[in-house]
């Protein structure tokens, strides 16, 4: 085994948490663009704001893992 290859637990979920970002960003720009649509069904929009929110819930399991447990 090569030790110096494998990422950290840490390093594994910091990037996730950069590939998260990165999709609920996207997501974000992709409501805007229908939500200026007259033609856009609402159906569509509402299921892209349900994957944005996911998306966040997941974004933030992820950075309270990193954080660490402060007991005072």
């Amino acid at each position: 085994m090569n030790i110096q290859n494998e990422m950290s637990h840490n390093e594994i979920v910091r990037a996730k948490l950069t590939a998260l970002r990165c999709e609920h960003r996207d997501l974000d720009e992709a409501i805007a663009a229908l939500a200026s649509q007259q033609l856009t069904s609402s159906l569509a929009l509402q299921r892209l704001k349900k994957q944005k929110l996911v998306l966040k819930d997941r974004i933030s399991r992820l950075e309270d893992e990193l954080t660490p447990d402060i007991i005072a």
